[in-house]
């Protein structure tokens, strides 16, 4: 077992979840503690009221950080909501000529360098993944990597994540303001993937889908490459809005009737189940038909998993995924979501739990087997995955520092401008003194012809 400890938090719109783990046996991940929080300032996935965001977070930071019995100074942070996109990218090195082949540094050179690519004002680039590798303008395959390889140009094709500056800055408060540093910002249907994959699935072709309370995210892979990455801001209190309002009633009630009687298929409940919702104070119990439960959760959940089928066929890869489509996130857990989900899309579906990634011996083992914890989980693997490689977080903040904004930099931390060095300067040659006083050739030719004429002015 390894003794690298990550902590990954997952900052979600109905909830906030810390996660405290190391390297189990099997390349698995044991939770050492787990602290989970209602979620207060957020909105669609995004921070809103810093204050409100910090307190929830140190809650949950620091009942995960009890169980656990260790200090958290350090967090993996997911992010989502609205503001995320993606766009292609391209770029080329040359190859320097002391390098007989291409070296990792070239390769590193390169993908870093997609990190100053000219953005929209607001923006800020969260990751970077190659697509395809090109040497002197012949594609490599997957089977061939470009280190080792001999050439003079070295082009790739990348997928680049961005998000609003701003966005990315509350975050980074509500996260200071709770006594954290944030150790890196991971996309989080990324570190869902991480959790709820294995390699079979990325090589085969897959579309991973976490439906959350605020938005659904989506990452789609092929040839173990993450191909495209969409975030969009339908997902679980949509539906459980839609309940509040069609039904009239309290949004507590909409999400309870939701998880404990909810279906997405209208055919698959009973015409004459009745659910009885007390009343307010006086007011007599409201009675509810279990199928105009289930036809009002069906309009909006059919709208989200059409939404979900025109973001994969738009990704050009609707008929390369073999692995089919992977639910996960709380609102995986719906009734015959998969089934609907089948329906829609026409494409074989599966619910992902973090079964296969987690040591049983996992504090809360039970309550974590569950799709709602799949970003927690996967944040703590991805930490895991970058602490072995003994790589930087994330190669854009030492180039973000040329720009002269890093949203991860505490300005009390940089270290002071070294002082200037006292150079002592060596004494100066007459005629050094000469030219600087613009006594040079020319102008002791002009000295004499002065000195000429004034001195026959006074002969005569």
């Amino acid at each position: 077992m390894g003794t690298e400890i990550i902590v990954g938090l997952d900052i979600g719109t109905t909830k906030i979840a810390c996660f405290v783990g190391v390297r189990g046996e099997n390349e698995r991940v044991k939770i050492l503690g787990f602290g989970k929080t209602e979620s207060t300032g957020v909105e669609h996935g995004v921070v809103k009221n810093v204050k409100d965001a910090s307190e929830a977070i140190r809650r949950a930071v620091d009942e995960a950080a009890e169980q656990a019995n260790v200090d958290i100074d350090e967090v993996w942070v997911g992010i989502a909501g609205q503001h995320i996109k993606s766009r292609p990218s391209q770029g080329s090195v040359m190859i320097p000529p002391e390098h007989e082949l291409i070296e990792q540094e070239d390769v590193d050179h390169l993908t870093n360098d997609q990190y100053n690519t000219m953005l929209e004002p607001g923006e800020e680039i969260i990751h970077v993944f190659p697509q395809q590798y090109y040497v002197d303008n012949e594609a490599l395959s997957r089977e061939v990597p470009p280190v080792g390889v001999a050439g003079k140009v070295l082009k790739a094709d990348f997928h680049m994540v961005t998000g609003n500056v701003q966005n990315l800055q509350y975050i980074k408060l509500a996260v200071s303001r709770a006594g954290l540093k944030i150790k890196g910002v991971v996309l989080e249907p990324v570190a869902s993937a991480k959790a709820v994959l294995d390699d079979s699935d990325r090589d085969a072709g897959v579309a991973m889908v976490d439906i959350g309370g605020g938005t659904t995210d989506i990452a789609i892979f092929h040839d173990r490459i993450i191909r495209d990455t969409t975030v969009l801001p339908l997902a679980g209190n949509a539906i459980t809005n839609d309940i509040r309002e069609g039904c009239n009633i309290l949004r507590k009630q909409a999400e309870s009737l939701k998880v404990k009687f909810g279906s997405c298929l209208v055919q698959a409940v009973s015409e004459n189940d009745i659910i009885s919702i007390p009343g307010i104070r006086s007011q007599a119990p409201r009675e509810i038909y279990v199928k105009t439960l289930a036809g009002i959760i069906n309009a909006r959940t059919k709208m989200i998993m059409e939404q979900i089928d025109y973001v994969i066929k738009l990704s050009g890869f609707g008929k390369k995924l073999i692995a089919g489509i992977v639910l996960t996130g709380g609102g995986a857990q719906l009734k015959n979501i998969k089934d609907l989900c089948e329906l829609v899309t026409a494409t074989d579906t599966r619910i992902g739990i973090p079964n296969e990634h987690l040591e049983p011996d996992s504090v809360n083992y039970n309550e974590l087997m569950h799709p709602m914890y799949a970003t927690g989980i996967g944040l703590v693997l991805y930490g895991l995955e970058k602490a072995e490689e003994n790589l930087e977080p994330e190669p854009a903040k030492e180039v973000k520092k040329k720009s002269g904004f890093d949203i991860f930099a505490d300005m009390d931390d940089m270290p002071a401008a070294p002082a200037a060095p006292v150079v002592e300067q060596p004494a100066e040659s007459p005629k050094s003194k000469k030219k600087k006083r613009g006594e040079g050739d020319f102008g002791k030719a002009l000295t004499d012809f002065f000195k000429t004429v004034f001195d026959e002015g006074i002969d005569e």
